[in-house]
């Protein structure tokens, strides 16, 4: 499939009691497509790093920092902006982001039911 069609992404910093970690959402029509990533996503640059795919959330988390309901800790926005979805196959994503930190061509490769990898692509 071939969309070519551009959208936004985000990078949250994810602070809970006792964890930090990073979730990285691709928007896709009226949801973000959530992972979440347990290496900083500056690390992304030097090698693939694993991810879980998590729950999809609402459009306001491109722009929303602070708490997050149940008690489950705060966010905040460390890197953001343009995603271009280049092609969506049954276990790959491949994409350009265009933001501060993350910026270049990158797939998903899903492993298993929830467990992935993100990389870089030279």
């Amino acid at each position: 499939m071939n969309l070519q069609t551009q959208k936004q992404f985000v990078v949250l910093e994810h602070k809970t009691p006792g964890e930090k970690h990073w979730d990285l959402m691709l928007e896709s029509d009226r949801t973000l497509w959530t992972w979440r990533m347990l290496a900083h996503p500056s690390e992304i640059k030097h090698s693939s790093i694993p991810v879980e795919r998590i729950f999809d959330h609402p459009l306001k988390f491109l722009t929303y920092e602070g708490p997050v309901q149940n008690e489950a800790g705060s966010v905040k926005i460390t890197d953001g902006g343009r995603l271009e979805l280049i092609s969506i196959e049954a276990d790959i994503l491949f994409f350009e982001l265009e933001g501060n930190l993350l910026c270049g061509y990158y797939t998903l490769l899903q492993n298993s039911n929830s467990l992935w990898t993100f990389q870089k692509k030279a």
